[in-house]
């Protein structure tokens, strides 16, 4: 590289055993996508989101790009301290962004799973953590500074009054509390979308699954809700919110929950009970789309929204991710077409993992799926999933060809379905209809 191209470069930067990050001198970060490495350019990254998690990642050794010798390099001792074990480090980057490349390392022989969160590539630059993701929502809703612990303690204390024996409200004060959950604070807060956990059960198996991991070595993150709420108590939550709150979402489909449409019954019965007493607010499910004439029954009983969650549009991909259990991928498909056709606002939760969603395979997929299923809005989430052991599932299907990068992508599907809106959250129903 030249000396002008030097400049261009994000510093890497590694930690020790002790957890202490630091940068490395003559090395810039390396951005990973599946099988392929590059150097992180500065004009490729920003300055790490607030809110953002750095991690160090153990049982791996950083891939790193030798800027003298213009060359990739996978190092397990500090060049500069000989004998002390360094370790990658990825970001967890905070809501509304998309990561473009994951932390490169390679794994350490017999090395296991790593927690279920992204790891985005990062890097130093000027006294500044960096960030390779792209920005797809600007909403603060699920920003922390605006979620102060005693505010959300204030509107637990005021629930608790109002709702004494809401045994979902207690679970949500579990959610905020204990488990961090965003959407549970701002439930408490009085602010933007509210969740609605139900199911105590799910008809697929995913490997990523938050609340629940039978016979896996893979931990949850938290406990799946252990009882089905009666619909008197969904109800009430869901009034509590969209009453206070301007623009409110109340939303079926959580990471504490199965699949919502397994609890189909009580969700009918509470919001034809939340219809029978305003109009106001969106009534939103978060699912996997299994039973289409299940959710063709919530629809007729008032549902204004649905977002589908996929890892691929292709169906081998899919099975290989969500491992479906009474249900296979043409439901999913059935389910998209009935809410369109029935003029109800459709998203896709589209699950992120450079290497796989950015292959040329999956996004000229993507290209097509939209062209059949011309959804109104996709979500670009990040894939919580180790992603080396994902992008190695998928490759054990089928080789895909060498990444053409997330950006491209985005703009590719932005430039053929101009109607479809990028975002990070599920939007109200006084914004279903806004101009991009």
């Amino acid at each position: 590289m030249s000396i002008m191209d030097k400049k261009r470069l994000v510093s890497a930067v590694v930690a020790n055993k002790a957890g202490d990050i630091f940068d490395l001198p003559g090395y810039a970060a390396v951005g990973m996508a599946g099988h392929s490495f590059v150097p992180l350019l500065v004009k490729e990254t920003i300055n790490m989101p607030f809110g953002s998690e750095l991690m160090m990642m153990p049982d791996r050794k950083p891939v790193l790009y030798n800027i003298d010798s213009g060359t990739m390099e996978t190092i397990h001792e500090n060049p500069y301290s000989p004998g002390e074990r360094i370790f990658p480090v990825a970001v967890f980057n905070s809501p509304g962004y998309v990561i473009s490349y994951n932390c490169a390392y390679v794994e350490d022989r017999g090395a296991g799973y790593l927690p279920l969160f992204s790891y985005g590539a990062t890097g130093w630059l000027n006294g500044e953590f960096r960030s390779s993701v792209i920005l797809v929502d600007r909403e603060n809703r699920q920003d922390i500074r605006l979620m102060k612990p005693e505010d959300v303690s204030c509107g637990i204390e005021k629930a608790r009054k109002k709702m004494p024996g809401n045994r979902l409200l207690k679970h949500l004060e579990k959610c905020a509390t204990l488990y961090g959950c965003p959407a549970g604070k701002n439930f408490f807060l009085g602010r933007y979308e509210a969740p609605l956990p139900v199911s105590k059960h799910c008809n697929a198996k995913c490997l990523g699954c938050l609340s629940l991991q039978k016979d896996s070595v893979i931990p949850n993150c938290q406990d799946r809700i252990s009882f089905t709420p009666r619909p008197e108590e969904v109800a009430e939550i869901a009034l509590e919110h969209i009453c206070k709150v301007k623009k409110p979402v109340v939303s079926f489909g959580q990471g504490c929950e199965g699949d919502p449409l397994l609890a189909a019954d009580v969700i009918e019965s509470a919001i034809q009970m939340i219809r029978l007493k305003t109009d106001k607010g969106t009534i939103n499910i978060n699912t996997n789309g299994s039973l289409p004439s299940v959710l063709e029954r919530l629809i007729d009983a008032g549902l204004d929204s649905m977002r589908i969650s996929l890892n691929s549009v292709r169906k081998t991909y899919y099975n290989a991710y969500f491992r479906p259990q009474s249900y296979c991928f043409d439901d999913v498909k059935k389910s998209i077409n009935l809410a369109l056709g029935r003029e109800k606002f459709v998203s896709i939760n589209y699950l992120n993992c450079p290497g796989f969603t950015d292959s040329p395979e999956e996004s000229d997929a993507l290209m097509d799926f939209l062209k059949l299923y011309p959804v109104h809005f996709i979500q670009w989430r990040n894939l919580n999933f180790d992603p080396v052991k994902y992008v190695n599932i998928m490759s054990d299907i089928k080789r895909h060809g060498k990444p053409i990068g997330m950006k491209l992508v985005l703009s590719r599907i932005k430039n053929a379905f101009p109607h479809i809106k990028y975002g990070y959250f599920n939007p109200p129903k006084e914004s279903f209809h806004e101009q991009i």
